[in-house]
């Protein structure tokens, strides 16, 4: 379980594609601190990892993985946001985040207002239900709070600190994103579709 709030910033050094899976090497401060089974996420995705090695650690991704996140689209040194996962002791500063991508969304505006930007996104509408106004959602791995919800689309603004220290200073129009929609919105939608 993680909270959405970035540590780190890994690079993407080695892609190797296997049938159905694929093993990402990644390069990161954070390598040393980590361990072998240990889950970490990568632009909101949750991945077990498999062998560390200096700066360097590796994951695997598999079928289900690459069908449902923008992981296949990932390209040697590209920038992913990392986040270890929470201990219980710790404090919440975002929000219960599962590193499981709900679905993929696509930047279609960014407008720079006094150092913020505003970043507007679409997704697919079977998934209205799960954002509320004000709620909160994760945009590969980061816990943002959206507003201006409609059936499709929503808007975040990203303070400069949030820009500086994640991927988001990386997003263009039309950047592919990772989507975590808020765990209690899918608990409360399974409960009344079983009425």
């Amino acid at each position: 379980m993680f909270t959405g709030i970035i540590e780190s910033l890994g690079t993407i050094i080695e892609i190797n594609k296997n049938p159905n899976q694929l093993i990402l090497t990644v390069e990161s401060e954070l390598a040393q601190e980590l361990k072998v089974d240990q889950s970490l996420s990568h632009n909101g995705i949750c991945l077990t990892i498999t062998k560390i090695e200096n700066n360097r650690f590796q994951v695997c991704a598999v079928q289900e993985t690459i069908d449902k996140t923008t992981i296949g689209n990932w390209v040697i040194n590209d920038q992913v946001n990392l986040e270890r996962c929470i201990k219980l002791s710790d404090r919440l500063d975002g929000h219960i985040v599962q590193g499981h991508v709900d679905s993929v969304g696509k930047c279609t505006e960014i407008v720079d207002e006094a150092g913020n930007r505003i970043y507007t996104f679409l997704f697919d509408p079977s998934f209205a239900p799960l954002l509320v106004e004000k709620g909160s959602v994760v945009i590969d791995g980061v816990s943002l709070t959206c507003y201006n919800v409609t059936r499709h689309s929503f808007q975040v603004t990203i303070i400069p600190y949030t820009y500086e220290n994640t991927c988001f200073k990386n997003l263009e129009l039309t950047s592919a994103v990772n989507l975590e929609f808020d765990i209690l919105g899918k608990y409360l939608q399974r409960h009344l579709s079983l009425k």
